[in-house]
């Protein structure tokens, strides 16, 4: 039977879907990151799929999302994006060691994953930490400062920007220490799968497809990394995009 737990991780919000018969038992580890203005319930499919595998599965909430929601305005939600996305990085570490100072980790075998605004903290992540054994990045670019480039785009084009040019430039040097596509000697071969429709009109499908043809060469084990498309897939997760995570982490976790 599968179990889903609400845990306060050091703060954090969170659900843990894990077979209840293993609750207590050491186990692969998948934190899985939720997309822009969505919350951690949103993927309890993906987890439960996982868990029935023998996984534990852990879906935080992101800082405004979900448990953490605050009245904050539109305004003041889309320019906190990236700040969310580096409050994720950063948490990553705080999961860990909650799941690790409790010897849940099985040898070590911890994996991370998201959707949108999920995935790219998950590129992200790969520039910060070695310890993620395993990835997926779903419908997120790794191409972190060249997105952040296309939202000021797209900002500037409704209007006046909320935030001055020196924070602006202040930000695109920050998200140059998360940019894993001009760090590329960290991804060290590790398992990382990409899934991505191409009518994605919100997240460029062209960033993680090319970064995915630039890196597989890079890759000694070629069945360590994957790129998956759907044509005619908007902006918006499939069955079978979970389903083929869902067989990655099962094969390389």
């Amino acid at each position: 039977m599968i179990g889903v737990y609400e845990e306060n991780i050091n703060t954090i919000p969170g659900l843990v879907v894990v077979d209840t018969e293993k609750e207590n038992k050491a186990l692969p580890i998948l934190t899985y990151f939720h997309g822009f203005t969505s919350s951690k319930e949103i993927n309890l499919p993906l987890a439960y799929l996982l868990a029935d595998k023998g996984y534990r599965v852990v879906l935080p909430d992101s800082k405004y999302h979900g448990e953490r929601e605050t009245e904050i305005s539109s305004t003041k939600m889309q320019i906190s994006f990236w700040d969310i996305v580096m409050k994720n990085v950063e948490e990553l570490q705080v999961i860990k060691d909650y799941f690790d100072e409790k010897g849940l980790i099985l040898n070590d075998r911890f994996g991370v994953a998201g959707t949108s605004m999920g995935g790219i903290t998950t590129s992200a992540a790969l520039t910060q930490y070695s310890w993620i054994k395993v990835s997926a990045v779903l419908m997120g670019s790794p191409k972190i400062a060249t997105y952040a480039q296309t939202l000021v785009s797209s900002f500037r084009e409704m209007g006046e920007l909320p935030i001055t040019e020196e924070m602006i430039d202040q930000l695109y040097e920050q998200l140059k220490l998360y940019d894993i596509s001009t760090q590329t000697d960290k991804l060290k071969d590790r398992p990382l799968l990409f899934w991505h429709g191409e009518s994605d009109a919100v997240v460029p499908f062209d960033h993680s497809y090319t970064f995915y043809e630039e890196v597989k060469k890079l890759y000694k084990n070629p069945d360590n990394i994957q790129f998956l498309k759907e044509a005619n897939q908007g902006h918006k997760v499939s069955r079978p995009a979970i389903l083929e995570t869902v067989k990655w982490f099962d094969k390389h976790l």
